[in-house]
């Protein structure tokens, strides 16, 4: 059995330390502990009816919580949705047809919409593809087209057309697709606005594709894909979005209820963002119809990514971690260098996006001149060192020890 110097459980699988109240399994003898995630896991793997194989809203959503920290909300609605998308498969057979539970990502630059995606699906362990709106455009103009999404899929199954239509589509930047507005609506043709819009309907809905696999040279292959079993998700900042919805907020405020705004402070505007809101700000009706869960999530602050530093499954600072202690080093950062780092990507706003970024000028020089020194133990990290330019503060080997 192992334990931690702290008395804590440590999972004799995946090696985390169990968390304050989290189930883990521990035999009377202390020989193995199992940790929750590596159970459902296991119950997973033997399952023998596919729909006990698919964690409950609950238990996926707690699974989220040791990779993404913070968006609660989100994550309940993600949760939700995924165990709904995937209960559809049990009622291919029965005259009562559920519609796709697809979802729109809005959120701030950095607040971790790609990475909540792949951890999504790393956990249900089905094939994810993501693509970028701003690269599509419609059929016949140069750019790519939306049946390419689908072959990226289905790449990402290893050419698995059944894993693959089990699979997740994460579409990246779709506000780039709004249409446009004003005076320049007229002055030729939107092909990676609306247009766009209308040819990812036939995808997100679910129905059959024809799909262009490219081969070895210039041979090409066509398979039919049924996107009905496929999780669209959809992502973008929505630059804008939360005027229109104050605005309208606002209006829907004036006269004598408009005094319990004092009462306390608002919440976000965004989490009250309405599909009309999205129809103003340029999306078409029937896009926004076939993707009924608005997601939003939360702007870090600097707590929050302090947390994302430190906590997760695979926090950078665990990351940097265990490639100095691969060099025989110990790598410590202190409570103040931490608050720095994340107070400097806010400050760019980058968000968590930048925190690697952060760390890597941070940690260049130790990197560079450490490796092979066998007289350094430890290398602290502290708030000068990333505020203030200095060294980082070493620790020598003992002589005697």
């Amino acid at each position: 059995m192992i334990r931690t110097d702290h008395g804590g459980l440590r999972c004799s699988f995946c090696l985390l330390t169990t968390r304050p109240g989290e189930t883990a399994i521990d035999d009377p003898e202390r020989v193995v502990s199992i940790c929750a995630d590596c159970l459902a896991s296991c119950e997973a793997l033997v399952a023998s009816d596919p729909e006990q194989a698919l964690p409950r809203p609950m238990q996926l959503k707690a699974r989220l919580d040791r990779h993404v920290i913070g968006q609660e909300r989100a994550k309940k609605q993600l949760a939700v949705a995924v165990y709904n998308h995937y209960k559809r498969s049990s009622l291919s057979n029965s005259d009562l047809e559920l519609g796709k539970s697809n979802v729109l990502l809005i959120g701030p630059t950095g607040t971790g919409k790609t990475h909540l995606v792949r951890s999504l699906a790393r956990l249900l362990d089905v094939p994810l593809h993501i693509g970028d709106a701003t690269a599509l455009t419609e059929a016949g103009y140069v750019g790519e087209d939306v049946e390419s999404l689908l072959a990226g899929l289905l790449r990402a199954a290893d050419d698995d057309l059944v894993r693959a239509q089990r699979g997740i589509l994460y579409v990246d930047e779709i506000d780039k697709l709004a249409g446009r507005s004003g005076s320049s609506a007229h002055d030729g043709r939107d092909v990676g606005g609306e247009g766009v819009q209308q040819a990812l309907l036939r995808l997100i809905e679910g129905s059959e594709v024809e799909v262009r696999i490219e081969g070895q040279g210039s041979k090409a292959r066509k398979v039919t894909f049924d996107t009905s079993g496929v999780l669209v998700i959809c992502g973008g900042a929505f630059v804008g979005l939360r005027e229109l919805v104050e605005r309208r907020l606002a209006t829907r405020a004036m006269g004598f209820r408009s005094h319990q705004r004092a009462n306390g402070p608002e919440p976000d505007p965004l989490f009250r963002v309405l599909p009309a809101d999205l129809h103003q700000y340029g999306l078409i009706p029937e896009f926004t119809g076939r993707l009924p869960v608005l997601a939003t999530l939360e702007s870090l602050d600097e707590q929050a990514l302090v947390a994302i530093l430190t906590e997760p499954k695979g926090a950078l600072v665990r990351q940097y971690q265990r490639l100095f202690r691969m060099d025989g080093l110990r790598l410590q950062f202190t409570a103040g260098a931490l608050r720095a780092v994340a107070r400097e990507c806010l400050g760019e706003g980058t968000g968590a996006r930048g925190l690697r970024a952060a760390l890597e000028r941070v940690l260049l020089e130790p990197m560079f001149d450490l490796p092979g020194r066998d007289d350094v133990e430890d290398v602290w990290i502290t708030e000068g060192t990333v505020s203030g330019g200095l060294p980082a503060e070493l620790r020598l080997r003992s002589e005697t020890g």
